[in-house]
């Protein structure tokens, strides 16, 4: 279903989701190196968790795609010895999806969302063989580095995805080694980590319409308790892949009095791999358009400015359809999107918490 004729429906704030009650949990609170393959998989003992595939696809007729596949892990409450993949219908975690398409030439986006239990088989994650799954959406291989990721939704029109996705840049730990602060408070924080440039290539298929696509996917993965404050109320997200074959991450974590927080921060990934990080006083974000949307009335800068005078980047960032907000159990905003200026590429951009500034507005 397109999601501008999506029915009216219940929707939590993102920092509801993320600032819950936190008794019982782990929480991430100091460094600690990554241990792999074990921190692909599922970290029970922590409240929330996500993989997050995001890519930009073309056919060889230039038709263009971009797509989004999320696997969210809940804890519905504090851990015990039992296990996250109990066979039995008996489970404390909740799996949540989403799959997004943009099909870029015929002006359409696509938006589903699905939930499970995890047990039964019926939704998972597992780091050896690599595999997260909700239902007949999946991504697996035996490593997290070479994956084919899968994904169908009836529509009408049906829409899925056949991708193959290999890793070219080692793993990027962000923040303080993998430990990504979000405030001042002990445990505001996430473990966190990128695949910043995978090759991909498969089939995208809408209806009878079928297309061999090729391009670039990205995976960050987050796993923590708690991860905003209480003056926090959401976040500007960047991943631009640069045809230089460089990467960009920043996101911009936005204060309720509109200022950005100063734990907002990013990395550069050079060609080769090295890592620069990027703190909230190195980068420069300016909204140049807006776009409001008509299902849920929140008005998002739907293109950027983004610059790091240090590294003489300064890029235009302008999405492939304004209208790639998602309006489901959360609503935000997570498109593909084109960069020019200093330097060309792709990427794509999320904005979360903009729907619940106009519900307080509203005085919802």
């Amino acid at each position: 279903m397109d999601e501008g004729d999506r029915p009216e429906r219940a929707s939590l704030a993102v920092t509801e989701v993320l600032s819950a009650d936190t008794s019982g949990f782990a929480r991430v609170v100091s460094p600690r190196p990554f241990a792999f393959p074990d921190d692909h998989g599922p970290h029970p003992s922590y409240r929330t968790e996500w993989w997050y595939y995001t890519g930009n696809l073309s056919a060889p007729t230039g038709r263009r795609f971009g797509y989004q596949f999320t696997v969210f892990r809940t804890a519905l409450s504090p851990p015990e010895p039992d296990s996250l993949h109990d066979a039995t219908w008996s489970t404390r975690q909740l799996f949540m999806a989403h799959f997004a398409l943009s099909d870029v030439d015929d002006d359409a986006f696509y938006a589903f969302e699905r939930f499970s239990r995890g047990a039964g088989g019926l939704a998972g994650a597992e780091a050896s063989p690599y595999h997260v799954w909700l239902e007949d959406w999946d991504v697996a291989g035996q490593t997290a580095d070479s994956v084919r990721l899968r994904a169908r939704a009836d529509g009408p029109p049906s829409v899925s995805v056949n991708l193959s996705l290999r890793r070219l840049k080692p793993v990027v730990p962000q923040g303080e080694g993998g430990l990504d602060r979000k405030g001042p408070e002990p445990g505001n924080a996430s473990y966190y980590y990128s695949m910043t440039r995978m090759v991909t290539e498969g089939t995208v298929t809408v209806d009878a319409d079928s297309f061999e696509v090729a391009g670039l996917s990205w995976l960050d993965r987050e796993w923590s308790t708690s991860a905003l404050g209480p003056d926090q109320i959401g976040w500007d997200w960047f991943s631009l892949q640069l045809d230089d074959g460089r990467d960009l991450m920043f996101y911009r974590l936005r204060q309720t009095d509109g200022t950005a927080s100063p734990y907002s921060n990013g990395v550069v990934v050079a060609s080769d791999g090295a890592v620069r990080r990027l703190e909230v006083e190195d980068v420069e974000l300016e909204p140049l358009r807006y776009w409001e949307s008509p299902a849920t009335g929140a008005r998002y800068p739907v293109e950027w400015a983004v610059r790091v005078p240090s590294l003489s980047i300064d890029l235009r960032i302008a999405p492939v359809l304004d209208r790639q907000e998602l309006n489901h159990t959360v609503t935000y905003w997570e498109g593909a999107v084109d960069v020019d200026g200093s330097h060309t590429g792709r990427g794509y951009v999320e904005m979360t918490g903009y729907s619940e500034a106009v519900d307080v507005h509203r005085g919802g």
